[in-house]
């Protein structure tokens, strides 16, 4: 909550700042959205959460099976050790080595795959929210809108971007000839 605050307050005053130099005569209006919230909040987030949860399930009873099995050799190898001949020993050992293996192999792709999944789920939620926040910022009259969850501008109103202005300046500072 007060990293929340923190971040608003920069805002504002940044803001103010950069209201009171550049626009003299307007005043800068801003609003803020929190991504997070939506994506925890929303009937889409919720389902998106819900597929997540589903497919990490999956991977998770995998993931026990092969420890399972891991377990399973590991205490033959410990409770047959005396009676199993060299040969079947290495064999068993061989066998725990690989299914290790396996089970390693197995958690990174589950790992990826969730990756994955989240980005695809995450990034359709968010093309489908931003025609919503842009029109939004219209409806309300608003310069930017600023995500708490992103910490940055999601929607802006293209006549305060300064960008090209600054571009201008800085490439027509480097032509002049330096000043002595």
């Amino acid at each position: 909550m007060k990293g929340r605050c923190r971040i608003i307050a920069l805002m504002t005053i940044s803001l103010a700042a950069l209201g009171g130099s550049v626009f003299p005569q307007e005043e800068i209006k801003f609003g803020i959205i929190n991504s997070q919230e939506v994506l925890e909040r929303s009937a889409e987030g919720k389902k998106a959460f819900a597929q997540l949860q589903e497919a990490d399930k999956k991977y998770h009873g995998e993931i026990l099976q092969l420890d399972d099995q891991i377990k399973q050799i590991e205490n033959r190898l410990t409770t047959q050790r005396l009676t199993l001949s060299p040969e079947a020993a290495m064999a068993l050992q061989a066998d725990l080595d690989k299914r290790r293996t396996e089970r390693q192999r197995r958690a990174e792709d589950a790992l990826k795959a969730m990756q994955q999944l989240q980005f695809r789920l995450f990034d359709k939620i968010e093309d489908e929210l931003m025609p919503l926040i842009e029109q939004l910022r219209r409806d309300r009259g608003l310069d930017i809108i600023f995500d708490l969850a992103k910490g940055g501008a999601v929607a802006i109103d293209p006549g305060i971007d300064l960008t090209e202005e600054l571009i201008r300046r800085y490439d027509a500072s480097k032509a002049a000839p330096p000043i002595k």
